[in-house]
């Protein structure tokens, strides 16, 4: 029985009224400003948000992300603890999450951001029809074709840079736990295994498609339908993103998988896991409390078969609205305070 503890549906960015300001941020992003709320440029003040060594962490930090210009808020209003907690999160690369609506100039002005810093971008592509079974991350493109054309507008925008993708959050476990309706998952299959053709025709683009989290108990019923979906033509799989369960279960439950799919390697969403999964109450998914910081992203991860921790679902953005959240994908820095606190 599908329910919100073991399949995802974590309250995933669901950005679409957020495409023009997602595009303003590109842009910003290629002159190194932001913006205060006043509309005037401005350099961030204090000490200014860098990218992580090269050697350990290749993916790029945002300098003008929403936790960037939190440190940037905090410090103007002299609140310098509260600004060096988010800094735990602003200086950390986390993934950005590709807006359909302009999904091309979104996928090349944050490639172009992390080719000029030299570095790789790393994207989130959560669009598949039917997406969250209509739960607080519902939506997704209206028909097959509609994203079948988002997916060519994000390879188009990627062209030759160095960008890793994390496919389609949960929609393989969906299908798996029938929160999705039988009657789409033969579309399903075949637009997850065109989506990966298609990035995977690119110079320089690594994928991953999402195999859901080591709260799905047995994960034997997930092999055969990651094939379905074309995992083993992609670079790997993802778990636990937008989940809290712990780095060692994560570790284990995706070598259960990858020994069923010809030894995949994969990439583990560390982003809230520091405390491990909240287990009290009903929504124990949805912003729950007394959660912390995990690992810091890295590639550098001492296990052959788990290519990198990243920071997948952005730190301090709400699950929805539950606990006192604001919608799905909003930034909440009150949250993002306590989940870097708890990291301590």
């Amino acid at each position: 029985m599908y329910h919100k503890g073991t399949g995802c549906g974590q309250g995933f960015a669901a950005r679409g009224v957020k495409a023009a300001a997602a595009l303003a941020g590109a842009a910003l992003l290629l002159s190194g400003c932001s913006s205060d709320d006043s509309g005037k440029d401005k350099e961030s003040s204090g000490q200014p948000v860098k990218q992580q060594p090269k050697g350990t962490d290749p993916y790029w930090v945002n300098p003008d992300g929403n936790a960037a210009k939190q440190v940037a808020s905090y410090e103007e209003d002299g609140k310098k603890d509260d600004a060096e907690l988010i800094r735990k999160i602003a200086e950390q690369p986390v993934a950005e999450w590709i807006v359909p609506e302009n999904a091309e100039e979104q996928a090349r002005g944050f490639t172009e951001a992390a080719e000029k810093a030299d570095r790789d971008a790393l994207l989130v592509l959560y669009n598949i029809p039917h997406r969250d079974c209509g739960q607080y991350s519902g939506g997704g493109a209206a028909d097959g074709n509609e994203y079948r054309t988002f997916i060519d507008q994000v390879a188009k925008g990627i062209g030759d840079r160095k960008t890793t993708v994390i496919l389609e959050p949960d929609a393989v476990l969906h299908m798996v736990d029938n929160c999705t309706p039988e009657e789409f998952h033969e579309e399903r299959y075949d637009l997850l295994k065109g989506a990966i053709e298609k990035l995977k025709s690119l110079k320089n683009t690594k994928v991953y498609l999402d195999a859901g989290n080591a709260g799905w108990k047995n994960p034997d019923s997930l092999w055969e339908p990651l094939k379905w979906s074309g995992v083993e033509q992609a670079d790997g799989f993802s778990v636990n993103v937008s989940n809290f369960q712990t780095t060692e279960a994560s570790t284990e439950f995706g070598k259960k998988l990858s020994a069923k799919i010809g030894d995949k390697p994969f990439v583990i969403d560390t982003a809230r896991n520091g405390n491990g999964a909240y287990t009290k109450g009903k929504d124990s998914w949805c912003n729950p409390p007394g959660r912390a910081l995990g690992e810091a992203p890295t590639t550098k991860t001492d296990d052959p078969l788990v290519d990198a921790y990243l920071w997948v679902k952005r730190p301090g953005e709400s699950d929805g609205t539950c606990r006192g959240g604001p919608k799905a994908g909003e930034w909440w820095p009150e949250y993002a305070v306590g989940l870097a606190e708890a990291a301590r």
